[in-house]
């Protein structure tokens, strides 16, 4: 099993309100989420902005059950989400949503998938 290291993906930057797609498993390669950045990058004064984390099963749509983590950010201020144990997604359709609640946060994904 190969496996490519890096950033799972490019920065997402979520609109308040907003739940976006940031990984989907393809053809049963596994992935493994090491980290979650998040920022809060609200440029109109906002005080705080809240993001959420949500671990999708195939199949399964994003909501209270699915969520992981709903964190405050102090506008300005990055958060590094980093579980003692990576985040595996394996079943080609996993995935993981993040979401802005209150104002603009960027999201970026650090980890490994199976090449």
């Amino acid at each position: 099993m190969a496996l490519e290291r890096g950033k799972l993906s490019n920065i997402v930057v979520v609109s308040a309100g907003s739940t976006v797609g940031i990984i989907t498993v393809s053809a049963s390669k596994k992935v493994y989420v090491k980290s979650i950045i998040a920022h809060a990058s609200d440029p109109t004064g906002v005080a705080s902005a809240t993001a959420q984390v949500y671990f999708i099963p195939n199949g399964g749509s994003v909501g209270q059950n699915t969520r992981l983590f709903d964190i405050d950010i102090t506008t300005g201020e990055t958060v590094l989400i980093e579980p003692s144990y990576p985040l595996v997604l394996d079943t080609t359709g996993d995935s993981i949503h993040v979401g802005a609640g209150t104002s603009t946060v960027n999201f970026l994904i650090t980890g490994d998938k199976e090449v």
